[in-house]
């Protein structure tokens, strides 16, 4: 048998990662050299592995400049309609390899990084996530940019420049520690500040009413400096521009005690005003009404905004100057797209510019700012829901109270022309919540402002529609979309599975890189032993390097012929890490009871991370670590199970994880996930889904066909009628011997020997105040896992289906996701045109 190839030779083979030419390889060694010594001022004797990481970023950045500027020139020159994507988080893990492949250089930078001595692998670990994002949300945000520029589509990211993203998770005694994300501690090669495109923030102050109509006067001002950071299409010359802003203080800040002597103090307090783009808040599916989250949301909104008019009034016309006077046209060249409720505001600030500042009518600036924004719903859950009080925006926003009000009164007025002598759905259906404290509405505020509102799943969509937004369907239905939502096939197949992504481009080309729906292509090798064989070999090389990883990480030896089963999202009791727990330890004790039966081995993987303030993720959390400790130390189960919790996930550790998966666990309960992404990485990824009929689970099954996936559990028709009739944990308490036996186990200390007590709030939620069911799902859940491990034992089955689940995975790129919202909310074309590159003339 052939020597198995090494990584370096074997990514040398892979032709959709780019031709390696020697001309190329000698010009990135020679610019490697050149930013080593002129940029990072070292030569190889001091060098550290960081310095040449650096030099290799600076050395691609160089690649990227040439095309981002033409890009941003061809826009200026053909002035299409642009699309804004405003976003509180954009979670885009690391930039280099990305830019790399997406630039076609990954070759020739590995062959010219293997010349040098050096590993390319290595230097890529070096670098830091860009963790601006919770989860779902902001890597929804992020696989969005990386389509919108391979669809060649004028787009542009906004959001904060957080100094401290999502917080790294550390596990002490099996508890989560939080600690701060530094990540710009070593600087950011890939971002470029623009200071000269500083804006100013106005907050605070009062409303005086004037004859030339209203005026916002004794404002605090913040600045916000613009930093941004390329986004490379495909191989298609395109590069747009995700700018991210942050707080700086301005020079007179705090005029009033410079006057009095305080200078010292004074230059102190300008961290008051810039800690605005300090930190990232780590919920993800929970609204925290403070004021500094909407001193972030407002300050996004009004940069961006200011951006936005900026480039529609100079476009095309060759110069800073405003020329574009009339607002006429703008809802022609400007699409606003709200992710989520964060960016609300948005709707208020765009129609006090308008009315106070540019002096349209109220009417005509009402009619542009509906015809720009539209709308993302991520959630149906009620905490999460964004609801500020009104005296906390009368303090901060005074003048946007005041627009919101007259919004909320002209809708009210319309509302109950059509519906007469209704109140309570004039009180349903209000922007403003009567209560103490009375609250603003922020998914009202959007939905009444915009004209397209969509869900991110089918079922989701339809759940909107028929509960939360039920009311607005009624009164205008034309308004409501679904939007399924995908990933960049970039990022999440080539980039993290180069050995998978090779096998199918010597079958059916590289064309599914940019259309993935070409991967149902890959049916017609459904028989074809030696194509079996290959996935079923990929699969298991992908997960004897993450054993490896694993070892390295957390000195544990896993077993990788055993089933990688894994659950990698937030902690969240909806996503129902807990279930998985039951299972684990319904597992462990089979194996106890009848430790000489053959058992197919596990090993089971969970991470994510827990909001610092949410008690109960925690203690699941503490929970699985425990129960970890004890089966992974139990001579009696040997390699047949084994309990991993994955510390600190994120962006980079999913790209070594999900390429090794065998089993996707997703098992919220039917109704509360909007969609999920995390599995459609692992369907493209050759891993099989165990999972409830919830999100994108539905389009997957549908797509794949129900017989290769593991369904199982309530359907939301069951959910509601249990609601209905009422759920009784206690119940299935009864009825269950094996759910008894784990439920006592952990109620009485036997996985917390030294603290009985310890997760007594797990089990009281559990028995007598569970929202999400978990006990109603557990036998449908356990039975299913039994139809996995009988699969797994036929090897050529369980790879056939495999191959079935990437072959329909073609939906869920990003790509068609974004072509749907331009051609359906935002009224632009996707474009195949690809730009000249640098080194060619331009027409």
């Amino acid at each position: 048998m052939a020597k198995p190839l090494t990584d370096h030779d074997r990514r040398k083979q892979i032709s959709v990662r780019g031709i390696a030419g020697l001309g190329d390889v000698a010009e990135i060694k020679k610019s490697f050299n050149r930013h080593l010594h002129f940029t990072l001022v070292k030569d190889r004797n001091v060098a550290t592995p960081r310095d040449y990481y650096f030099a290799l970023a600076h050395t691609v950045r160089d690649h990227l400049v040439g095309r981002w500027i033409r890009t941003q020139q061809y826009y200026y020159e053909k002035d299409p309609k642009r699309v804004y994507y405003l976003s509180l988080e954009f979670y885009m893990g690391r930039t280099l390899q990305n830019t790399m492949i997406n630039l076609g250089l990954q070759n020739a930078c590995d062959e010219a990084i293997y010349q040098l001595g050096l590993d390319l692998e290595e230097l890529e670990e070096i670098e830091e996530d860009a963790g601006l994002g919770n989860g779902g949300l902001g890597r929804l945000a992020a696989c969005f940019l990386d389509s919108l520029a391979t669809l060649g589509l004028a787009a542009y990211g906004y959001g904060i420049r957080y100094e401290f993203g999502i917080f790294n998770q550390k596990i002490s005694s099996g508890w989560q520690v939080e600690e701060a994300d530094d990540w710009l501690r070593y600087g950011n090669p890939w971002e470029k500040a623009r200071p000269e495109y500083m804006l100013p923030v106005y907050f605070y102050g009062r409303v005086e009413h004037t004859e030339e109509g209203p005026k916002w006067v004794d404002t605090q001002v913040v600045l916000a400096m613009p930093y941004d950071t390329p986004v490379p299409g495909y191989k298609n010359n395109t590069v747009n521009t995700m700018r991210l802003w942050s707080a700086k203080a301005p020079n007179d800040f705090q005029l009033q005690k410079f006057n009095v002597g305080d200078y010292i103090q004074a230059v102190l307090d300008r961290n008051l005003a810039e800690n605005i783009s300090r930190v990232l808040y780590p919920n993800d599916n929970f609204f925290e009404g403070k004021e500094l989250r909407l001193k972030q949301e407002y300050f996004v909104v009004a940069a961006t905004l200011q951006d936005i008019i900026r480039r529609f009034k100079s476009s095309k016309f060759g110069c800073r100057d405003p020329v574009r006077t009339s607002y006429e046209s703008f809802p022609d060249k400007v699409a606003i797209q709200l992710n989520d409720t964060h960016p609300a505001l948005a709707i208020p600030e765009l129609m006090r510019i308008l009315v106070d500042v540019e002096k349209v009518s109220w009417e005509k600036a009402w009619e542009i700012t509906s015809k720009t924004c539209a709308y993302t719903n991520h959630t149906v859950l009620p905490e999460a829901l964004e609801r500020w009080p009104v005296y906390m925006f009368e303090k901060l926003l005074p003048r946007h109270l005041e627009i919101i009000y007259e919004i909320n009164q002209r809708h009210l007025a319309r509302i109950a022309a059509l519906y007469p002598g209704d109140n309570d759905r004039l009180r349903r259906m209000s922007l403003i919540e009567e209560g103490d404290p009375k609250r603003i509405n922020m998914a009202h505020l959007c939905v009444v402002g915009s004209h397209a509102v969509n869900g991110v799943a089918r079922i989701h969509s339809e759940i909107v529609k028929s509960t939360v937004f039920k009311d607005f369907h009624d009164v205008e239905p034309e308004k409501f979309q679904n939007k399924t939502n995908g990933i960049t096939p970039r990022r999440w197949l080539l980039l993290c599975n180069p050995g998978l992504a090779d096998i199918i481009a010597e079958k059916i080309g590289e064309e599914f890189m940019t259309d993935l729906f070409q991967l149902k292509k890959l049916l017609d090798y459904i028989d074809n032993e030696v194509f079996i064989r290959d996935v079923a070999k990929v699969k298991q090389e992908n997960k004897q390097k993450l054993a490896a990883y694993l070892e390295k990480e957390y000195k544990v030896k896993i077993n990788p012929e055993s089933i990688f089963d894994i659950q990698v999202k937030r902690i969240h009791e909806y996503k129902r890490q807990l279930l998985n727990c039951l299972h684990i330890i319904t597992y462990y004790n089979r194996i106890k009871k009848e430790p000489n039966k053959k058992f197919v081995p596990r090993t089971i993987m969970i991470g994510g991370k827990a909001a610092p303030g949410y008690h109960m993720a925690k203690m699941i959390i503490k929970l699985i670590t425990s129960v970890a400790d004890v089966v992974n130390k139990d001579p009696v189960v040997g390699d047949r199970l084994k309990v991993i919790f994955l510390e600190n996930y994120r962006v980079s550790l999913a790209e070594k994880v999900i390429p090794a998966a065998d089993l996707s666990e997703q098992i919220s309960t039917a109704g509360t996930e909007a969609s999920g992404t995390g599995n459609m990485k692992f369907m493209l990824n050759g891993a099989l889904t165990i999972g409830t009929m919830d999100g994108a689970n539905v389009e997957m099954a549908e797509e794949a066909g129900e017989e290769n996936l593991f369904i199982f559990g309530m359907r939301v028709d069951d959910v509601e009628a249990m609601d209905h009739k009422g759920y009784n944990a206690q119940e299935y308490y009864d009825r269950l011997p094996e759910l008894r036996q784990v439920m006592d186990q952990i109620r009485t200390g036997f996985f917390s020997p030294q603290k009985p007590e310890l997760f007594k709030d797990i089990v009281n939620m559990l028995m007598n105040h569970d929202r999400f069911k978990v006990f109603a799902d557990y036998e449908a859940y356990i039975s299913c896992q039994e139809k996995v491990n009988e699969l797994y034992k036929n090897p050529k089955e369980w790879t056939k289906k495999v191959i079935r689940n990437i072959a329909a995975s073609g939906k869920f790129s990003s790509d068609r996701t974004i072509s749907e919202y331009a051609r359906e909310i935002w009224g632009v074309e996707p474009s195949a045109v690809k730009i000249p590159p640098p080194n060619e003339p331009r027409d």
